[in-house]
């Protein structure tokens, strides 16, 4: 049986005894299990240990912040479906969208509109998803503190990864493709 498996290839590690060999090569991201399994997500209404309340407070190369407004920021996802994958986030711990003051809301609204113009300038996405999810049912992972996504999109970059292999490959560091956003947010 070991004989049909392929011994040449990135990272491949073998495996006897785990059903009928297919001869595919497996692509880990042990990193997304932090994700799956929760870590770091605060627990409760409150702002401590919120991530996104944390953040404020770091290096912006550290923290993956794109930019900083008054009341608003533009930072990558940690865990991007697309790169360039970034949310705006209120710097106020405040969990629904009627919540909001005017000026977060018009900053919010500003902020990404030139993530977009950024997202163009950088990568040129053929289309973006833009949206929140307002509260656990709707799908948000940290449901006390809002946060809109922008993903940029482009044709074909739904392929059999994600579908099949439910695994997404990014071509670019977070920390390269933060670079890239922030020194064009200006322009």
């Amino acid at each position: 049986m070991a004989g049909s498996i392929p011994t040449e290839g990135p990272e491949l590690v073998p495996q006897e005894g785990v059903g009928v060999p297919d001869a595919l090569q497996r692509l880990w991201t042990p990193h997304r299990m932090a994700y799956i399994k929760g870590e770091n997500k605060p627990e409760g209404d409150s702002s401590a240990g919120c991530p996104f309340c944390a953040l404020v407070h770091l290096d912006d190369a550290e923290a993956l912040v794109v930019a900083r407004g008054e009341t608003v920021y533009a930072v990558l996802n940690l865990y991007p479906y697309n790169p360039g994958h970034l949310m705006v986030v209120p710097y106020r711990h405040v969990a629904d969208y009627t919540d909001l003051t005017e000026a977060e809301t018009d900053e919010l609204a500003r902020f990404t509109q030139q993530a977009m113009r950024v997202a163009r300038k950088v990568a040129a996405p053929h289309g973006f998803n833009i949206g929140m999810n307002q509260g656990v049912v709707a799908g948000a992972g940290i449901a006390a503190h809002l946060h809109q996504h922008l993903v940029p999109r482009w044709g074909g970059d739904a392929n059999f990864m994600p579908v099949i292999g439910h695994t997404k490959v990014l071509p670019q560091l977070l920390g390269d493709t933060r670079a890239l956003l922030a020194d064009a947010w200006t322009d």
